[in-house]
């Protein structure tokens, strides 16, 4: 270990105690972040912040002690938990379908505290969700999900008006809004981002005005993702849709400069072999951290930058650290991930350090695909 380790924020005085890999975070930097989203909106009713990223109760509570008390998920085990929380609003960014439109009722009847909403982007899914909820007497509100350049999902903003017009006249569903993520556009140069959402955005609002006009109730919209958060919040009116700011991560710290959060989530690692004179054996492969990326944007080691990876597989990951390195086998290493979110789906629970000191854990209830429901 470096001597300068001790005196680093991510420093854990006891972390002989942990096996490794081992996913920590840090609750007073959490904390922080959820303080500072709070700042970059004028209103916390804006704030509608994806779990997709923590999958956790007690994030979750953190926020809902800071007044967010609406929120986003994509999978039922994530609406789930947030039900299990209380939360009182909770949108399935998803259309469901087949047996997950029957988990969706299910979910609707049994957490009676939380209302839950869900997308559409056809008449179809319309009509069955319509359907299921007025055979267990509900009413479901839903979302038209506009595809503005993820094209992957979603009913472009130019056809939406005929489908958002059918959908207010179906008995079991009532129509809330419009939907509409932008998850292509995360460019690190601030003005293309600005300029990119401004016209990604821009056939969203024309949609809504002409919603209006129609005579309808001016529909909620709902933008954006963390890269262009700081954009879309300073649009009057819109909610907005952060997720990864609750823990950050290497690939943001780089990218969006302007947003200050905390990264709050490390793996904890072992050098395990020293294979030659040049290069270390680290216990961190692709079930430990999110592997999508190339070989050098997949972890950062706080406490060893110079490390230069060659290879990784399943359980290891090989560096060359160099001839006459200072590393020997039992090293711990601080890796803080490239990508959160699916790095977190790869762990049960999360340990967590106040003080230096491991202090508890948090369990990722929701990277599980089925909670009870």
């Amino acid at each position: 270990m470096n001597a300068w380790t001790t005196a680093m924020w991510y420093t854990i005085n006891d972390v002989d105690k942990l096996d490794t890999p081992a996913l920590v975070v840090y609750p007073d930097r959490v904390k922080y972040n959820i303080s500072l989203v709070k700042t970059m909106v004028d209103d916390v009713t804006r704030l509608r912040p994806h779990v997709k990223t923590h999958k956790s109760p007690d994030v979750t509570k953190l926020m809902l002690q800071a007044g967010i008390g609406k929120f986003k998920c994509a999978t039922i085990a994530e609406a789930e938990m947030l039900g299990i929380c209380n939360a009182p609003d909770v949108l399935l960014a998803y259309q469901p379908n087949g047996p997950k439109l029957a988990r969706f009722i299910r979910l609707t009847k049994t957490f009676t505290d939380t209302v839950f909403s869900c997308l559409v982007d056809n008449i179809g899914t319309a009509t069955a969700i319509a359907e299921a909820a007025l055979n267990e007497d509900l009413i479901v509100p839903v979302f038209i999900d506009l595809n503005i350049g993820m094209n992957r999902t979603g009913i472009s903003p130019a056809d939406a008006l005929e489908l958002y017009q059918a959908c207010a006249e179906i008995e079991g569903i009532t129509i809330k809004g419009l939907h509409a993520y932008d998850g292509h556009i995360h460019d690190v140069d601030y003005g293309v981002r600005q300029q990119r959402s401004d016209e990604s955005i821009e056939p969203v609002l024309e949609l809504a005005s002409a919603i209006y006009d129609e005579g309808y109730p001016a529909p909620v919209v709902i933008a954006g993702g963390s890269p262009t958060f700081p954009i879309i919040a300073q649009r009057e009116g819109l909610e907005c849709s952060p997720g990864t700011f609750a823990y950050w991560d290497r690939g943001y710290e780089l990218a969006f400069e302007e947003q200050p959060f905390q990264t709050a989530a490390l793996i904890i690692a072992r050098v395990v072999s020293l294979p030659d004179e040049t290069k270390v054996c680290i216990d961190v492969g692709h079930k430990s951290v999110s592997a999508e990326n190339e070989l050098s944007k997949r972890i950062y080691f706080l406490n060893a930058p110079e490390l230069v990876f060659k290879s990784q597989s399943e359980e290891h990951l090989v560096a060359d650290a160099g001839p006459n390195h200072h590393f020997k086998v039992g090293d711990i290493l601080y890796g803080l991930p490239y990508h959160i979110c699916p790095t977190i789906a790869l762990y049960e629970r999360a340990i967590t350090v106040e003080n230096q000191s491991i202090i508890g854990e948090w369990l990722n209830v929701a990277r599980d695909r089925k909670i009870s429901i």
